[in-house]
Formats: C-alpha cells, structure tokens, sequence
C-alpha cells in the first residue's frame, strides 16, 4: 500500500464487509461501514452457519478472531440426518469430537464477534446508500438516500443480493431460481416439541421427496428453524395473504400430502408465522470490466443457491481484498489481484450450486435416490442468499 491512506467505504454491514474492515484495520487502514438498518438488533440475522475450514475460518484466522470464534462454535451441530417423506431415516452422519472441519454458529453471534472487534464508530448505522457513481480521476462518489454524498478511493460493495453498488460495475439482476423456501420457527425445542428435537437431533435434518424438501437445522438456545423447500413458481401463495398462517399453513400442507404425520408436524406446530423466501440467483459467470475505485464481494458479487458456500465465500472474499489493499501499493494493482481469484472462484462456486440445486429440487414429483446426495450440505445452511434482501 502507497504511503498515502485510501479512504474507502464499504457498503453493508454483513458479514463479508465486517470481516474486510477488520482486517484493514488491524492494517492501519482506516475505513467506514454504512448499513441501512437502524442498529445492530434491528433485525434478526437469520440460522445457523457452518464455517469452512477452507474458507470462512482462513477469513476468521486473518482477522484474529478464529480462537474467539471457536469458543462460540458448536462442533457437534455438524450432526445431519436424512429421511425419506416416510420418516425413515436414510443416512445419518456425526462429526468426531475433534473434527473442526465445518463447525456451526449462530449467524448473529458471528457477525456480533466481528461488529466487536472493530474501532468505535466504524459502522454507520441508519445510513443507506442509494448508488455510487464513478469520478474521471479513479475515486468514486456515494450517493446516500438523504440526497448527501462523498467521495472515496474505494467503494465495496458488500450489500447483498439486491446491491445498490452493482449497478456501477454490472447489469445484471437476480433472477428467480425456481425455488422457495418458506421459514418456521419452533422455541425451547427440547421441552415443548420433542418430536421435533428427536428428528432434528443436534445439527440439522432434511427430508426430501422429488420437488419437495422439509429441513430442521438447530440454533443455539433450544431454537429451531424450519424450511419448507419446494420447486415451483414464486406466485405459489397467489390469492393468499402471507400474514394469514393458517391459510398459508393449509396451502402448504396441500402440497405435502401424503408425508408422514411426524413431519408433518414441523408445518403445523411452528410458532408463530411462515416466512416466505425465494430464491434469487446472479447469472454465472458473473464479470465486468474494471471499474476504478470500485467492486463487490459476496453476495453482491455472486449470489447463489445456498448450498453452503454462500457465507464462507463472502468472508473469504472480504479477508482477501482487505489483504490485497495492504499488500499492494495502488488501488488499482489490489483489486486486480483480488478480482482475478475471486471472480474465477465464483464461477466454479456458482456452477456447482446451480448443478446441486437441480440435482436435489429436480422438477419432478417423483422420489428421489438419496444416493446420489452424498454431501450434507442441503439445503439452509447458508441463508444470506434466501433470507431477508440486504441492501444498504
């Protein structure tokens, strides 16, 4: 890095652009956050993360948080079983006591960690950013909602799916993927819903049947979160209001015929209501030329089905840009080094999830062979990509 500080802006308080600005700081390399959303509460941050060793924990190791991340990992939540609609029990894997290869964490307590471990006032909270435009000298010019703007070195973008940063790299939207989720969620799961605690055990189970899936995966604190999974058009709750759950209880239920009674009860016992989320992809390959003074990371770079990849890509993603500005002396040499690894990366990543996706939500109704399913990744471990839209 040149002897002159950069002023760089990262846009989005998730969990790539927190680990970044970590890791500029521990540089030197002072940087603002801005997030549209109030405060660090303001919503919850969705399930459970499992943190790749070959990804998410190199980002947390280069940040100097990974002892501190452990501490907050539950390695036995790697647990995952497989059932059939008939309940029984197709597969069932369970990490070794000291197999540290993709423990789980509360998203909210990983991004908690990281907000933590940053200088006062490096996020701006209640700031939300409406686009950025590149200047003719190389910097770049963010546009807030309040009609203010300011100028930086670097502006990443590191607002999710529906990134207002793109815009001024790329064309391309998010499209429907063909799939949804719909979440449930179930409270104090061991005492007030043990069928739903025995089918889910200590990590997370799914359950499948051709264009159908239900998914239990445990959070910390006895909670549980549920995903109904299904492939099918995104208006399938046309003529019915989502905040009316036992409608939409009864529509789902309609498409889970025939399913055995012990799963079913994840549809009709959840507390409180469903939420509904589809499933948005970004085209891959996802490129575009350079643009001085500006790119993306996660999500806002590569959104993809999440098959578990989606959080792990994102912090690495961040960890290495950061890397890339301390160790270069120009802007311009950082975000070549970072964009030529982190695009191709992308691409693979990307690919093999749309293959997985169609490989586990086929578009058909006929059962599937669970043989051909071998990693337990399926299908909500990684929520960025279908939670709520993260723009900033």
């Amino acid at each position: 890095m040149s002897t002159t500080t950069p002023r760089i802006a990262i846009v989005g308080a998730g969990l790539g652009g927190l680990v970044c600005a970590r890791v500029l700081e521990q540089h030197g390399v002072p940087v603002t956050v801005f997030e549209h959303e109030s405060g660090p509460d303001s919503r919850s941050q969705g399930g459970t993360l499992d943190i790749h060793e070959d990804t998410g924990q190199v980002a947390l190791r280069a940040a100097g948080l990974f002892d501190q991340f452990l501490a907050l990992s539950r390695p036995e939540s790697q647990e995952w079983r497989l059932y059939d609609r008939h309940a029984t029990l197709i597969r069932h894997d369970q990490a070794d006591e000291d197999d540290l290869s993709r423990p789980e964490i509360d998203r909210g307590q990983l991004r908690t960690l990281l907000l933590d471990s940053l200088a006062p006032g490096t996020v701006r909270w209640g700031h939300s950013v409406g686009a950025v435009t590149p200047l003719s000298h190389g910097t770049a010019r963010l546009h807030h909602h309040d009609d203010t703007v300011e100028d930086f070195d670097l502006v990443i973008g590191a607002d999710g799916a529906w990134s207002r940063v793109r815009p001024a790299l790329s064309d391309a939207q998010p499209a429907y993927s063909g799939v949804t989720l719909v979440e449930a969620h179930f409270d104090d799961v061991d005492h007030r819903h043990p069928g739903i605690a025995h089918l889910v055990g200590r990590g997370t189970m799914s359950a499948k049947a051709g264009r159908r899936g239900l998914v239990l995966q445990r959070n910390s604190n006895g909670h549980v979160r549920a995903y109904i999974n299904f492939r099918g058009p995104q208006d399938w709750h046309s003529g019915l209001d989502l905040a009316d759950t036992e409608a939409v209880r009864a529509r789902l239920l309609a498409q889970y015929q025939g399913w055995d009674e012990s799963l079913l009860a994840i549809l009709r016992d959840n507390e409180g209501g469903f939420i509904n989320r589809p499933m948005f992809v970004l085209p891959a390959p996802h490129t575009w030329r350079r643009v001085p003074g500006i790119t993306l990371l996660g999500d806002a770079a590569h959104l993809m089905p999440p098959i578990g990849v989606g959080a792990n890509l994102a912090l690495l993603d961040g960890a290495e840009l950061a890397r890339a500005v301390v160790d270069h002396p120009t802007l311009d040499e950082a975000l070549d080094a970072y964009e030529s690894v982190m695009l191709p990366r992308a691409d693979d990543n990307a690919k093999t999830a749309q293959q997985m996706l169609a490989t586990l939500m086929p578009d058909t109704d006929a059962d599937t062979d669970h043989a051909a399913f071998p990693d337990p990744i399926w299908p909500a471990k990684d929520l960025l990509d279908s939670g709520p839209a993260h723009t900033s």
